[in-house]
């Protein structure tokens, strides 16, 4: 009866011991199959996700903010709410036109907690259906 070698899971700190030229243990194969399919849902993003890393977003996203410090979403309006804009948002999503992504008549500051509920409102996030603008 031969026995075959056996090697610590490559998971960290996992002990569990896998057969050779296998890395991971049943439970953390699933972990690396999502991270695996994560860099494959970043590599079919649409081009346009490029902008939003380029300096000439970050140094504008910066300067507007700073001209705009408080949130402006319906909701804190509404409610007299004081809370600090920390993302910049399209009021009308730019879906790739360049021109909408810089027009500074279509951006509004708002607070991260207030642009993910609107995004998700917008994009059928969170179980709901998406709001269909055209």
């Amino acid at each position: 009866m031969s026995v075959r070698a056996r090697k610590p899971c490559s998971y960290p700190c996992c002990p569990e011991l896998v057969n050779a030229g296998t890395r991971f243990c049943v439970r953390h194969q699933i972990v690396s199959d999502k991270a695996r399919h994560k860099q494959y849902d970043k590599e079919d993003r649409p081009s346009y996700h490029e902008w939003y890393n380029s300096t000439r977003w970050r140094e504008a996203r910066l300067r507007f903010l700073r001209q705009n410090p408080l949130c402006e979403c319906v909701d804190c309006k509404r409610l007299n709410r004081l809370l600090p804009a920390t993302v910049v948002d399209h009021k009308i999503p730019h879906k790739g036109n360049i021109n909408l992504f810089w027009d500074m008549s279509n951006w509004q500051p708002m607070a991260k907690r207030c642009h993910d509920r609107k995004s998700a409102k917008e994009d059928g996030g969170f179980g709901r259906k998406a709001i269909d603008r055209g």
